[in-house]
């Protein structure tokens, strides 16, 4: 979206992951998603007196990944206690770092080529969940609410962006690569409809070349079509109120996705307000270099390199196929891609059926094999299958699994012989002579129509590749 006159959105991200770790940050409970409510807790987790944290190595190991992804500053770091009161956290502080992050500084480049900055990405602990009865299913003006202690203690990496961010598209694209990062890390799950990964974006406005404005801080984005419909929803209602001669006042803004409106939550809180302290009860984090070599050596290729490495498998690839490469990365199918490429079908049509076909059937990609996917493609590449009649036989293998020359013989898809595909173009030609002569004459488009004509009459036998051939010999 293009803001109106001069006006100019800031926007920083501040994303809260949920690690894949099999218990909690500072207990043994267990770090499971859906479990009967309240099951999952233990007297440290819960908060109670004289019960003692200790830390997650996994956890500080997973941090460390992400850190390095990211390209940060790995450090000494300390804990601290954030001080606050809400009814789903049970100590009624929540352990966290403060000035002293495990990762501190770097960068994510996006796949248009812009960078944004990486201020911090460090520990935490998360919160357990609310449910609010009655109303509007938030607390102000809930009959009652329920508290799932579950989720509390559950180990949270906090990934703060600088405020490079300046349009909605923008910070789309930043969630979604820091959401193929965090997966390929093995630090997370990425499933924002389990809250696994949850975004805040502190918005602003002004003028192009203006310091930056007041923001606000719009909280729990749990899907990429909220972050940018609210970030764009944001930016124009702060410009109207502007506009109108108002002030910004710094606050945390709550999103309604059937209205499509951020409202207010609370007045913004500064650092002083939580009143930090550290952590008596643990020690500080300092892992040793050895530590932190063994986590790099371990991680894999990245998407971006993925997606490099894929592109460069094409020659002079074009916008809209650079487009397919990021599909077949983000749904991690490159293996049938190298697979097909490897036993010579054409980067193009392995890329494109693989971010089309197999990425419209992805729910049954289990379904499918490499080389099922390879044998297909071969078969259409050299004239045995039609493009459409490979397109069936790919959403068999999905829907079923199987063997692609069995569903080949099953659909009667054997191509017709050269004589007798001649036979039916030569008839066709002597019952549309009008439409011979303006093809003769250079009308291509009329090639289609012997096409579809000879498809009709063969029901689909026929390939458009070899129909065309049997057409430019009689022209």
């Amino acid at each position: 979206m293009t803001l109106p006159g001069s006006w100019e959105m800031v926007v920083g991200l501040e994303v809260h992951t949920e690690l894949k770790t099999a218990t909690k940050m500072f207990c043994g409970c267990a770090n499971h998603f859906g479990a009967e409510p309240n099951t999952n807790v233990c007297p440290v987790c819960l908060g109670l007196p004289g019960s003692l944290p200790v830390l997650n190595e996994r956890a500080v190991e997973l941090a460390m990944a992400i850190g390095m992804a990211l390209h940060s500053r790995i450090a000494p770091s300390t804990f601290h206690r954030k001080n606050y009161f809400y009814p789903d956290m049970p100590k009624d502080f929540q352990i966290s770092q403060y000035d002293l992050p495990i990762n501190s500084g770097g960068y994510l480049d996006l796949p248009d080529g812009s960078r944004v900055t990486i201020e911090r990405a460090h520990l935490e602990e998360d919160t357990g969940k609310s449910t609010h009865l009655g109303g509007s299913g938030r607390i102000h003006g809930a009959e009652r609410s329920l508290v799932d202690y579950n989720r509390s203690g559950v180990p949270l990496v906090e990934i703060v962006s600088g405020p490079d961010i300046r349009s909605s598209a923008q910070a789309r694209a930043y969630a979604a690569e820091l959401r193929g990062i965090l997966i390929a890390t093995g630090a997370s799950d990425g499933r924002m409809e389990e809250g696994s990964m949850r975004i805040d974006a502190n918005v602003s406005v002004r003028k192009s070349g203006d310091p930056f404005g007041t923001r606000c801080e719009i909280k729990n984005l749990n899907s990429l079509r909220s972050l940018h419909r609210a970030i764009d929803y944001e930016a124009l209602r702060q410009i109207e109120v502007i506009e109108e001669g108002g002030v910004i006042r710094q606050e945390t803004r709550h999103w309604d996705e059937n209205l499509g409106v951020t409202s207010t939550m609370r007045t913004k809180e500064e650092a002083e307000d939580y009143r930090y302290f550290r952590e008596p009860d643990l020690v500080d984090l300092a892992p040793e270099q050895g530590w932190q070599d063994r986590i790099r050596l371990s991680l894999p290729a990245m998407p971006a390199e993925r997606r490099t490495k894929l592109a460069e498998r094409l020659n002079a690839p074009t916008p809209a196929q650079l487009d397919a490469v990021g599909v077949v990365i983000d749904l991690d199918l490159e293996v049938f891609v190298n697979a097909a490429i490897d036993a010579g079908v054409d980067p193009v049509l392995a890329i494109a059926r693989t971010a089309n076909e197999l990425a419209g059937g992805i729910e049954g990609i289990k379904n499918l094999t490499p080389d099922a996917f390879t044998a297909t493609l071969l078969m259409e590449q050299s004239g045995q299958l039609s493009a459409t009649q490979a397109k069936t036989v790919l959403g068999e293998l999905l829907a079923h699994g199987g063997e692609p020359a069995g569903i080949v013989a099953a659909k009667g898809f054997e191509q017709l012989s050269s004589d007798s595909l001649g036979s039916t173009v030569e008839s066709l030609i002597a019952e549309n002579p009008d439409e011979w002569a303006r093809y003769c004459e250079g009308d291509e488009k009329l090639a289609q129509f012997f096409i579809g004509q000879v498809m009709k009459l063969t029901k689909g036998q026929a390939n458009g590749k070899a129909v065309i051939a049997e057409l430019q010999t009689r022209r």
